[in-house]
C-alpha cells in the first residue's frame, strides 16, 4: 500500500525519487554512474585529441622550401622513433639518427632550379655562399614546418571533436590536448637534436656505394670549385672567338648558308648552356642539333635541366641518348622550339633531318656491360637501330641531308643513304667516312665530343674533360662546306680553341668502325 501511495503521489507531481522506482537496487547506484561517465568522457577526449593530432600531422605536416639550387619538400610523420630521411631521387636515401621523439622528418630533394644553378656558376663566390646559406634554408624550412604542423594538428582536432561531441567545452579540451601533445613531440625532437648525426649516415638505394667513393666525391667537389672559376673565365673568352676568324682558312658563306650547331652529351652541366647561348648568338646559328645524353640518370627531377632549350629561340632537334629516359624526351618535347626524333624525320631551315634514339637506358651503369665489353646481343641491338633509321631514310619523300644517332656504332647501316651522319656518346671528336658499297653515295660520319665536359665524371681525371661543340656550314644545296670545332678548357689552362675546317671533299677520312662503343666511364 505504501508503494502504491508513493507511486500515485509521484504521478500527481510529487517529489518521489525516480531512480528507486525505476528498478535501481540501491540509491548508491546513481552516485556510481557519475565517475564512470566522467571517465568515459575523459577517455573519449583523449582518443579524439590524439586521433585529431595524428590526422592533422599527416594532412598538413609538410612544406616546400628552397635548399640551395634544389626545390625540396619537408614532411613530418608520427613514428615510434625519431630520425631523418633524406630522399635523393633516383639515387636512394640517407638515414640519419638526428633526434628522438615520436616524429620523423623526411627531406625530399626535388628538381634543380635552372636559373639558380646557372647563377652558381656565373658567380664562383656564390657557390661558397650557397653552401653556407643551405644550413639557414634548412633551419627556416624546419621552423615553418613545425608551426604549420602545430596549427594543422590543432585545427584537425577541433573539427573532429566538434563533430563527435557537439560540445564547446569538450571540443576545447580536445584541442588543448592536441596542442600539448604536438608541441611536446616537437619540443622533444628539438631538445634531443644531434647535429653530428650527419657524419654517420646510413645509405639506401644506389647511395649504398657512397661510403666507398666519399673521398673521390670530396676531391671532385674541390676540383669543381676550381673548374667553375676557370670556366667562368673561359666562357667569357668565347666572345673573342670572332677575332680569330680572320686567321682561319678563308670561308665566305653565301647568303643561303645554313649554320647548324652540333652539341652532344651535356650530362647535366649547366655551363654547357652558357657556351651554347654565346655561340648561337655570335655565330648566327639557325638550328641546334643535340645527339643525346642531355641528362645523367633520366629521372624526373632532371627534367628541369632542359628548360634552357626554350631560351635559345632557335629550332632544337633532339634524339635520346642511353642516359636519357622517356621522361627526358617528353620534357624536351614540351619546349616550344624543340623537335624530338625517334625513327622519324623533320625539315628545319631547309635541312631534312632523320634521327632515332639510343635503344639502351643505362643510367646506373649496372644494366650495361660496358665494364666488360658489349655483348653480342647489345651490339646487334645498337646496330639494329641504325638499320631501322636507314629504312626510314630510304622511305623519306624528301632526300635526307643529315641522319642522327647517339652511338656511332649505329651509323654503319646508314652508309649510302645520306651525305652526313652526326653522333656523340664517345666524348671524343672524330671525323671519318663510312664504308660504302659500289655505286652508293659517300657518307661522312662526324662524332662530337661532350658539350658538358662529361659532367662530374669529367673531373675524375687529373685534367677536366673539355667542353666541345661544332658549327656546321651548309651551302644552298644543303651540302656541308665547312665546320668549326670549338673546345673550351680541358687542359688545365684558361683557353678557348676554334679550328676551322673547309670541306673540299665532304667524304674524306678513314673508314669508321662498326663495333658498338662502350658507355664512357669518365
Amino acid at each position: 500500500m505504501d508503494g502504491q501511495r508513493d507511486e500515485q503521489h509521484d504521478d500527481t507531481g510529487g517529489r518521489a525519487d525516480p531512480p528507486v522506482f525505476r528498478g535501481d537496487p540501491s540509491p548508491r547506484a546513481g552516485r556510481r554512474t557519475g565517475p564512470l561517465r566522467r571517465t568515459g568522457v575523459i577517455l573519449a577526449i583523449l582518443a579524439v585529441g590524439l586521433a585529431g593530432a595524428v590526422l592533422g600531422v599527416l594532412a598538413g605536416g609538410h612544406v616546400d622550401t628552397d635548399i640551395g639550387p634544389f626545390r625540396a619538400n619537408l614532411a613530418l610523420t608520427p613514428a615510434s622513433a625519431g630520425g631523418t630521411t633524406v630522399d635523393v631521387p633516383p639515387l636512394g636515401a640517407l638515414l640519419l639518427d638526428s633526434h628522438d621523439g615520436p616524429v620523423h622528418l623526411t627531406v625530399r630533394l626535388g628538381a634543380l632550379d635552372q636559373s639558380r644553378t646557372e647563377a652558381l656558376l656565373d658567380d664562383p663566390a656564390s657557390i661558397s655562399r650557397a653552401s653556407q646559406s643551405a644550413v639557414e634554408d634548412v633551419r627556416s624550412g624546419v621552423m615553418r614546418l613545425g608551426l604549420r604542423t602545430l596549427a594543422s594538428a590543432v585545427l584537425a582536432t577541433l573539427l573532429l571533436a566538434g563533430l563527435v561531441f557537439r560540445n564547446v567545452r569538450r571540443t576545447a579540451w580536445a584541442g588543448g590536448l592536441a596542442l600539448l601533445v604536438t608541441a611536446g613531440s616537437l619540443g622533444t625532437a628539438a631538445a634531443t637534436l644531434r647535429p653530428q648525426a650527419i657524419e654517420e649516415p646510413r645509405y639506401e638505394g644506389l647511395l649504398v656505394n657512397a661510403p666507398a667513393i666519399v673521398g673521390d666525391a670530396r676531391r671532385i667537389a674541390n676540383d669543381y670549385t676550381k673548374y667553375a672559376e676557370q670556366l667562368q673565365r673561359l666562357v667569357g673568352n668565347v666572345s673573342q672567338l670572332y677575332t680569330t676568324v680572320s686567321a682561319l682558312p678563308l670561308l665566305e658563306p653565301t647568303p643561303g648558308t645554313t649554320r647548324v650547331l652540333h652539341v652532344s652529351d651535356m650530362h647535366l652541366n649547366p655551363t654547357g648552356w652558357q657556351l651554347i647561348r654565346t655561340v648561337v648568338e655570335q655565330f648566327g646559328i639557325d638550328v641546334v642539333i643535340d645527339t643525346g645524353d642531355i641528362t645523367d640518370w633520366g629521372s624526373e627531377p632532371e627534367a628541369s635541366f632542359v628548360g634552357s632549350i626554350g631560351l635559345l629561340k632557335k629550332p632544337y632537334v633532339f634524339i635520346r641518348g642511353n642516359h636519357d629516359s622517356g621522361k627526358t624526351a617528353a620534357a624536351v618535347a614540351r619546349e616550344p622550339n624543340a623537335i624530338v626524333l625517334n625513327n622519324s624525320t623533320t625539315t628545319v631551315s631547309g635541312l631534312t633531318i632523320a634521327g632515332i634514339g639510343d635503344p639502351r637506358f643505362t643510367p646506373d651503369k649496372n644494366t650495361s656491360p660496358a665494364g666488360s665489353g658489349l655483348t653480342q646481343q647489345v651490339a646487334d641491338q645498337v646496330i639494329g637501330t641504325g638499320e631501322q633509321l636507314a629504312a626510314t631514310v630510304r622511305r623519306s619523300p624528301q632526300p635526307v641531308n643529315i641522319a642522327l644517332v647517339h652511338d656511332p656504332a649505329s651509323a654503319g647501316p646508314l652508309a649510302g643513304t645520306c651525305p652526313l651522319v652526326l653522333a656523340g656518346h664517345t666524348h671524343a671528336r672524330q671525323v671519318s667516312k663510312l664504308p660504302q658499297a659500289p655505286g652508293q653515295q659517300p657518307t661522312a660520319l662526324m662524332v662530337e665530343g661532350s658539350t658538358g665536359g662529361a659532367g662530374l665524371r669529367g673531373l675524375e681525371g687529373e685534367k677536366p674533360t673539355p667542353l666541345s661543340m661544332s658549327v656546321l656550314y651548309f651551302d644552298q644545296n644543303k651540302m656541308l662546306q665547312a665546320y668549326d670545332d670549338i673546345t673550351v678548357g680541358g687542359t688545365g689552362q684558361a683557353q678557348v680553341n676554334l679550328e676551322r675546317h673547309v670541306v673540299e671533299n665532304p667524304t674524306a677520312g678513314a673508314p669508321a668502325s662498326v663495333t658498338p662503343t662502350p658507355t664512357p666511364t669518365r
